[in-house]
């Protein structure tokens, strides 16, 4: 039956390697869990009801990514999206929380729009080469970075980044986790990656690390729930969204495109990053994507189960639901089909249950898996011709912007930009696809917008 489903053989992977894939990806993820909360209870929802929506929308999202797409990636509300939600949607434009989640049910319906009208798989093509290793090799950056950043390694908090005193046992805790999954790598032991997470958490215990956090249990959060479920099809959510004015409603239509840019680029950019290097998007997939109609192949279906979570999400009471960049833990672990991904919703479902010791995973313990994979995804930068500056400003470029703006997003748009700029001032504007050309010109237009709406 797995066989038949997954395709286990086909992919070169077998049951045991996906099975501890998935619970790589989901212990490097697993702190949404307690974070999505966290952050968009500060805007007056109710804490118990956004940790269910959040995990309902990562059960759902990843499920469908899985079961449809047969890819292992999963997906949960974005860290970044969240926060855009809350401090500049609702503290910086005064918006409520019902119209901030308004706002992301239209993006998720719009991304369902360009997915199925094949945009996005012409937007992933019109991106040469170059730029998609540029891209590739940002991500591992970034990824290293939160790493670091989750671990309290490189301290953010004055005028400049600087290392941190190791002077804590989480900083030493995530020392030994780092030395022990390079030293379990280097030796080449299977599922190394999930033994030094479980390992690390281990040690961390006697250290007082590895602790069980307070939560609110699954009844209280059951009953929390249709405070946020469906409110977006009330009078206070679509209901009363474009009411305030023509002001009102064009800050509400800037919003929303930035919403609809982010998402879109943080997928394609996650996509690019893990799938071209690891094979799971092959070029020979690429290019029967652009030649096939509907969903045929797993690029295709994998952008749709990414566009639908979006709305699903903010159905519950979710910020934007993505494709999470930390499924390179699970890939990096071996992880090749939708069964890493049913793994990943099998483990949010228990979650829901024992909260409290899916939480007692410290950062720590995760941190290592972040920055070795990364490490290994910086390879991509080997096929980038440093020695030509026409691909390596605009590959220095994407990986700077991803790891200091904190965004993959961020990451992209300098790539595209500072390409176009080598190409226009070369006289090579034909190098330039129209797609190309015109995200440039959105992604310029957005930071604009932006600019003049945050004055």
């Amino acid at each position: 039956m797995m066989e038949k489903i997954f395709k286990l053989k086909e992919n070169r992977t077998k049951f045991s390697t996906e099975v501890m894939a998935g619970f790589a990806t989901f212990f490097a993820m697993a702190y949404i869990i307690a974070v999505n909360p966290a952050i968009l209870s500060s805007a007056g929802m109710e804490w118990g009801a956004v940790f269910l929506a959040t995990i309902i929308s990562a059960v759902i999202g990843t499920l469908v990514m899985g079961l449809f797409a047969n890819v292992p990636y999963a997906q949960a509300p974005g860290m970044g999206l969240n926060a855009f939600f809350v401090y500049t949607v609702c503290f910086g434009f005064g918006y409520t929380w019902q119209h901030a989640l308004s706002m992301v049910f239209i993006c998720g319906i719009i991304n369902i729009f360009i997915t199925v009208t094949k945009l996005r798989r012409h937007i992933i093509k019109a991106i040469p080469k170059p730029l998609q290793h540029a891209i590739s090799g940002g991500i591992g950056i970034f990824i290293a970075y939160i790493g670091l950043i989750n671990a309290g390694l490189i301290n953010v908090g004055g005028a400049v980044p600087a290392m941190a005193n190791l002077n804590t046992p989480t900083l030493w805790l995530f020392l030994i986790g780092l030395f022990l999954v390079i030293i379990l790598l280097t030796l080449k032991v299977k599922g190394a990656i999930l033994i030094s997470i479980i390992v690390t958490a281990v040690i961390g215990i006697p250290m007082d690390v590895t602790v069980t956090q307070d939560s609110v249990s699954f009844a209280d959060a059951c009953r929390a729930l249709p405070s946020t479920f469906g409110v977006i099809f009330t009078k206070e959510g679509l209901g009363s969204l474009f009411t305030g004015g023509a002001s009102v409603a064009l800050t509400a239509i800037v919003t929303i495109f930035s919403f609809s840019i982010s998402d879109t680029f943080d997928t394609i950019g996650t996509f690019i990053g893990t799938g071209r290097r690891s094979g799971i998007f092959s070029e020979k997939d690429e290019k029967s994507m652009a030649q096939s109609a509907g969903f045929k192949t797993k690029m295709d279906r994998a952008l749709f189960a990414d566009a639908i979570a979006t709305s699903v999400g903010a159905i519950f009471g979710a910020s934007n639901t993505t494709t999470y960049v930390e499924s390179a833990a699970g890939i990096g672990a071996g992880g090749r089909t939708g069964l890493t991904s049913v793994v990943v919703a099998s483990c949010f479902i228990a979650s829901a249950f024992f909260a409290s010791f899916v939480s007692a995973i410290p950062y720590a313990a995760t941190s290592p898996a972040l920055v070795i994979v990364g490490v290994m995804m910086m390879s991509s930068f080997i096929d980038v011709k440093w020695s030509n500056l026409d691909e390596a400003i605009p590959a220095f470029f994407a990986g700077a912007f991803m790891a200091l703006a904190y965004s993959i997003t961020y990451g992209i748009a300098a790539a595209f930009i500072f390409y176009c700029v080598v190409k226009l001032c070369k006289k090579q504007p034909k190098d330039i696809h129209p797609i190309l050309a015109v995200s440039t010109l959105l992604f310029i237009l957005n930071f604009i917008l932006q600019a003049a709406l945050t004055k």
